[in-house]
């Protein structure tokens, strides 16, 4: 606007400038059609300091309360480098590891927060959540020291000195914000969790990764562990527990653990299993089928598969693979896994030895697949000497190469059936899509039964097939999570309440369920010794980590106004009316409803029958707890404060019906005097009604303590008089 110059266009893949007219990225070629989105920052090659100019996609203005991973990585010996080099000279060698470092967290959605000069801070699960981010943060790490190590190899090579770094990683709950300093914005998370990864770092032994307690309990199995022993950390008054991550571990799924933990008993899903079963009895008769079972994440799609695979498995040849969530940024790595699984290829096999188990199996098969051999080494990166493909047009190759799997599955179902199973194809990247509809287009009257899971978000274009068949798994009813509850804990009358209170939070989700009863296991209040014990009350249960981190990746991928909104809605509660949401909110009537249509569509509210107004309701009540939580308390209690005050004005002629709310949403706005003044009247009002004691004696303790926080006057002193009064009245009432 003030010299009509044209802005540079930046590439939405690696931030790089362009010149307006520009298509294509100069830097790394891709597309430009949506540069003029903002884009997550990225940090330039030729300088790995971060600095963002309006705040990461994805961020909140205001701020929220995430659980979120932090890495920090050092580089060992650069000071040295910088005393004994000229200045440009020690950056010349550091800053291509600061590159490394950067591009390995940024290939599993890291955030950078900042580059120290010889080492870097990020987090991941923010700005965006990850339903894995301790995973992503632990493979960013180990990828780090690998290139490091391949790095520093090259130097010393040369005839330089050696790199090596520390990384420290976290995992807990932080408030992340947009904090603007002198003109800059800057998307930074303050709490303890990042102090403590700090100090992991500073423990690390030289070369490795570091690890507290609270990333270990996520990430054991999925990596290899051992432990430091109890540690003194500086800032923390007790010894804490370190682990260092060794490498790989043998998990790759929530699957994989909850069968290494026990798996639970198998309930309510014998429609499913039927038409499976039906699926694989034509498949047999020569008459390919594809199934596929669509579900909300912890619904049970991987059980259902493995259930039916460790049933039905007599007389077939069984492969099987799997999207991971950081799985688009890799081509082929679900296809590479079925290669593995069909080649008997293990990971200590050097390329000699994979060469031959291809040609071996090739030619055992059909010799007039020999053509294919090529291709499939390339593919499997185990060519030997020159590339007879080298030169070949890149989709030319793609498609034989794609063709060269297809007619090996195909030769390979004369011999046997085959059972082929693609797991999480919400995660798959494109070059495997592509391989999956051609498989799709060619199996039907081959012996191969393809099974596929995804989640509602994911789409494709089989479904007018006349050998498709589609399975939509909800929660499970109330008998069949009594079922898989009673196998869990067994069926003293002791679990009764907490049973329908785990049924009631998690909604029959298998999953949710599972990892609801592990935490109250891990913290002591059920305890396992031949029998399940409750060792101690539990009025509310805590929502566990991994729960937490797949609905706050689902939220997270909302637009931001919508999430906005759908946070300003959990603050209403898990119902709420059309009026409270137009009196609190600031919106139009016409972007209102077309949010609330968006979040219907989504499944994250649902409408509901209603006299009169228009009510809705969460569809589930872990999601209203997690978006709630997320708001930070500065932004919270306004909220609560205004919907008290529209509840006041709705009801102003009947109030009695809304006094529990009211005091609710008082209290947590901070607003003590009303809410005791509430909690009186719900008290009263409980008596005169019901004649219910105890709830009349818990709503005046609750004013009693709210009046107590408020500073000392006569009224205040009268009022909470007459309040320990009416309660002493009603305690020696229910002793007789």
């Amino acid at each position: 606007m003030e010299c009509a110059s044209p802005f540079a266009r930046r590439c939405p893949s690696c931030n790089a400038e362009n010149p307006p007219a520009a298509k294509f990225c100069l830097e790394c070629a891709k597309p430009l059609d949506h540069a003029g989105a903002k884009a997550p920052a990225r940090v330039p090659a030729t300088n790995p300091t971060i600095r963002v100019s309006e705040g990461p996609a994805g961020a909140s203005v205001d701020g929220e309360r995430k659980t979120i991973t932090a890495l920090f990585a050092d580089i060992k010996g650069s000071t040295e480098l910088e005393q004994n080099l000229d200045p440009e000279e020690a950056r010349a060698i550091v800053d291509p590891a600061l590159k490394l470092m950067i591009d390995a967290v940024q290939r599993y959605d890291g955030y950078v927060v900042q580059s120290t000069g010889d080492g870097i801070f990020a987090i991941f699960g923010a700005p965006v959540a990850h339903e894995d981010h301790p995973q992503r943060a632990l493979y960013a790490a180990l990828r780090m020291q690998d290139e490091l190590r391949r790095y520093s190899g090259k130097l010393v090579a040369d005839g330089g000195n050696p790199l090596q770094c520390r990384v420290g990683v976290n995992t807990g709950e932080v408030v992340v914000r947009s904090i603007s300093t002198g003109g800059k914005t800057e998307y930074t998370p303050i709490g303890h969790t990042t102090n403590l990864a700090s100090r992991m770092q500073a423990v690390a032994p030289v070369g490795s990764v570091a690890v507290a307690e609270s990333t270990r309990k996520l990430c054991e199995g999925y990596f290899v562990l051992r432990s430091l022993g109890p540690t003194k950390v500086k800032g923390v008054s007790e010894q804490i527990n370190v682990y260092e991550v060794t490498g790989l571990g043998p998990l790759r799924t929530r699957l994989q653990r909850a069968v290494g933990r026990g798996l639970t008993k198998f309930v309510g899903r014998e429609r499913e299993m039927e038409a499976m079963i039906n699926a694989a009895k034509l498949t047999q008769a020569g008459h390919g089928q594809i199934v596929a079972a669509i579900a909300e994440a912890g619904t049970g799609k991987s059980r259902l598969f493995f259930e039916f695979k460790t049933r039905n498995r007599s007389g077939w040849m069984v492969l099987e693979t799997f999207s991971v969530s950081h799985g688009k940024a890799s081509a082929y790595l679900p296809v590479l896994d079925l290669l593995h699984s069909y080649f008997d290829i293990k990971p200590e096999d050097d390329a000699r030895k994979r060469r031959e188990k291809v040609n071996g199996r090739i030619v055992t098969l059909d010799p007039a697949l020999e053509d294919t051999r090529p291709y499939l080494f390339a593919l499997l990166g185990i060519v030997e000497g020159e590339d007879p493909l080298a030169q070949m047009n890149a989709q030319t190759k793609r498609r034989r190469t794609l063709d060269a799997i297809k007619r090996v599955l195909l030769r390979e179902s004369l011999n046997q059936p085959l059972i082929v199973m693609f797991e999480d194809l919400h995660w798959i990247d494109e070059q495997t899509q592509t391989f999956l509809n051609l498989l799709a287009d060619s199996i039907a009257n081959a012996r191969i039964l393809l099974l596929v899971n995804y989640r509602p978000q994911y789409s494709h274009r089989w479904n007018s097939k006349t050998y498709y068949t589609q399975l939509r798994l909800d929660p499970l009813g109330k008998e069949s999570a009594d079922e898989m509850l009673g196998a869990l804990l067994g069926d003293g009358d002791q679990l009764t309440a907490l049973k329908r209170l785990i049924i009631e939070k998690t909604e029959g989700n298998p999953f949710f369920m599972e990892e609801t009863v592990q935490v109250l296991l891990d913290e002591g209040a059920l305890v396992r010794n031949g029998v399940v014990k409750l060792t101690k009350p539990v009025a509310e249960l805590k929502i566990p980590p991994t729960v937490q981190a797949i609905l706050a990746a689902r939220i997270d991928r909302l637009p931001a106004d919508e999430k906005d909104l759908l946070q300003a809605l959990a603050v209403m509660g898990k119902e709420f009316t059309l009026e409270l949401v137009r009196a609190v909110t600031t919106k139009s009537d016409d972007e209102l409803n077309r949010m609330l249509n968006d979040l219907q569509l989504s499944e994250f509210i649902y409408e509901q029958p209603a006299v009169g107004d228009v009510e809705y309701a969460f569809k589930h009540a872990l999601t209203q707890e997690v978006a709630y939580n997320s708001v930070l308390l500065e932004r919270r209690r306004p909220l609560h404060e205004r919907i008290g005050a529209a509840l006041e004005a709705a009801f102003a002629e009947n109030l009695d019906d809304q006094l529990p709310e009211l005091a609710h949403h008082y209290s947590r706005s901070g607003n003590a005097d009303k809410a005791a003044e509430y909690l009186q009247r719900a008290g009263e009002l409980a008596m005169r009604r019901s004649g219910s004691i105890d709830e009349s004696i818990a709503y005046l303790g609750a004013a009693i303590d709210l009046l107590r926080a408020l500073p000392e006057t006569p009224a205040r002193e009268q009022r909470e008089t007459d309040l320990r009064m009416a309660l002493r009245a009603l305690l020696l009432y229910k002793d007789e």
